[in-house]
């Protein structure tokens, strides 16, 4: 059976199988709203998008296209259906895979939004409640992370940026030390994990 929250003035549907929304994340889709009014014209992109809350959410009454992509079925179908519930599915399109097969190379965007699974491979066990696959992130955490900033680099528009969850700013320190042609230029804390704000380097 199917459980359901509010995330700001959404009513989002999950699942046991999926991973359930925190509700501090709508600090994600907060700062995604300020960085669309004045981003160019384009489309979002949700990477690792579990059940599309953050990225309605952020695009709620603005008029962007979003994409959301997830490697779960069952977290894309609730996507859809949370996407339909919002009023959004016109302009909302889910995608089921993995990221560097489901997103086209010419395709680019003016915002990605990513919540890959950051917590390292040996705690996943102090969230015995979360589905693993929804929050394993590899022997550092960030083993997705790199993933979605490789790829959200390939996919941006001119004047495009990135907007990244980690769990702590020791990750987005680490990350930043591998970024080529991305700048780290903000990090938020929050109450469940950080926010990092990553922009192409003049």
């Amino acid at each position: 059976m199917p459980s359901l929250m509010t995330f700001g003035p959404l009513r989002i549907a999950y699942a046991d199988d999926t991973l359930r929304p925190r509700p501090w994340t709508e600090q994600q889709s907060a700062w995604a709203r300020e960085l669309l009014a004045a981003a160019p014209a384009g489309p979002v992109l949700e990477l690792c998008s579990g059940v599309g809350h953050i990225g309605l959410l952020a695009i709620l009454g603005t008029g962007r296209r979003l994409v959301c992509v997830d490697s779960s079925p069952s977290a894309c179908d609730y996507a859809r259906r949370n996407a339909s519930a919002a009023g959004l599915g016109e302009v909302v399109e889910v995608r089921t895979g993995a990221m560097e097969e489901v997103v086209a190379p010419h395709e680019r965007y003016a915002l990605v939004i990513a919540d890959p699974p950051w917590v390292p491979s040996d705690r996943t066990d102090h969230y015995a409640e979360d589905p693993v696959d929804s929050i394993d992130g590899g022997a550092d955490g960030l083993d997705i992370a790199r993933t979605c900033v490789r790829l959200a680099d390939r996919h941006l528009l001119e004047g495009g940026q990135v907007l990244l969850q980690l769990g702590d700013s020791g990750q987005v320190d680490a990350l930043a030390q591998e970024l080529a042609d991305l700048d780290v230029r903000e990090v938020r804390e929050g109450e469940g994990g950080v926010l990092a704000l990553l922009g192409r380097r003049a």
